[in-house]
């Protein structure tokens, strides 16, 4: 039976691992600190040596473990010429992610970045519009993604777990990197990026909670997005404003709809009636299975996850110098 590595075994570790176990039929390696009791699955072998766990020869390896040490361990999966899911963000720095690309390259590493909702179909369905040219010539975008930290865990202590410290690389910049990703995606690279990026509520955290950020693509299209982690009820949006129109995406209705300038009228695009958030992570870790077996790149490797980590950093850079600046 073929294996997987887990990384870590906190809320997005166990998530994986319970689709694993219903998904695929691979034997599962789980690396952790967390004392295991009643372990009744099988399939599943828990371990707190990385040396140790190495010596099993896993395949794939799924880093789920507090950002900061995300790149240390993706180095010495990398060498053992494990295949890397490496759940966002990449890292909190760029120290050794050059390190990392090179042996990935090295050993044709198939990787892809925990960024699920790439694999959310309203998402997706925005893409597909974008791509093939309904909204015209795009002018401008317009992102929202609020939410309440405690909230995402109500059965452990938030202030305990790595979003609200900022030495296991946590913040609401960079934990909820996502709309920076599916708007890399969708446009490509940044140029120029001015932000806010500071503690601005009463959540009991050392990272930053709010960030607001204007983007200039390199297609000449202006982004605007807000992100918190103070706010209920959760809430995204996404908005492009283009010459033939305005597509708008609501995650409270689950509803992409867009504008037709020359009907006067909105259409509807997509509408999800149920859809289930775990279907996110079923669909990408499936994708991420099949790739590896195929030998086949992923739509997000960690070329782009280097990406959307650049524009955070030159993000948080730009705050702290209070100006626009230049992303090389």
């Amino acid at each position: 039976m073929k294996k997987i590595l887990i990384v870590g075994y906190g809320s997005i570790g166990r998530r994986h691992v319970k689709n694993l176990l219903e998904y695929s039929k691979y034997e599962i390696l789980i690396l952790t600190k967390r004392k295991i009791k009643n372990n009744k699955e099988t399939r599943i072998r828990y371990f707190d040596s990385l040396t140790n766990v190495l010596k099993e020869k896993p395949e794939i390896g799924f880093i789920t473990n507090e950002t900061s040490f995300h790149i240390e361990i993706a180095i010495k999966l990398a060498k053992k010429n494990i295949h890397l899911f490496i759940e966002k963000p990449l890292s909190n720095s760029i120290k050794n992610i050059q390190k990392l690309q090179k042996i990935v390259n090295k050993n044709k590493l198939i990787t892809q970045m925990g960024c699920n909702w790439r694999f959310h179909p309203c998402i997706k369905k925005i893409k597909s519009i974008v791509e093939k040219n309904e909204i015209g010539k795009i002018y401008s975008v317009q992102v929202e993604s609020n939410s309440y930290l405690p909230d995402w865990h109500p059965y452990e202590d938030y202030r305990k777990g790595y979003a609200a410290k900022k030495e296991l690389g946590g913040g609401i910049l960079l934990t909820c990197i996502h709309e920076l990703d599916f708007l890399y995606w969708y446009f490509g690279k940044v140029e120029e990026i001015f932000s806010v990026t500071k503690k601005q509520s009463q959540l009991e955290v050392n990272t930053d909670d709010i960030s607001i950020m204007i983007l200039k693509f390199k297609k000449n299209i202006l982004g605007e997005i807000h992100l918190d982690y103070f706010q209920r009820p959760d809430f995204k949006r996404c908005k492009i404003i283009g010459s033939k129109g305005t597509l708008y995406w609501d995650s409270s209705i689950n509803e992409v709809k867009f504008y037709s300038n020359n009907k006067k009228k909105w259409i509807k695009k997509i509408k999800l009636k149920k859809y289930e958030k775990n279907q996110m992570y079923i669909d990408e870790i499936l994708y991420f299975l099949k790739s590896v077996k195929n030998k086949k790149k992923t739509i997000n490797p960690i070329n782009d996850g280097i990406k959307t980590l650049e524009i955070s950093l030159a993000a948080k850079k730009s705050s702290a110098q209070k100006k626009m600046l230049k992303i090389n």
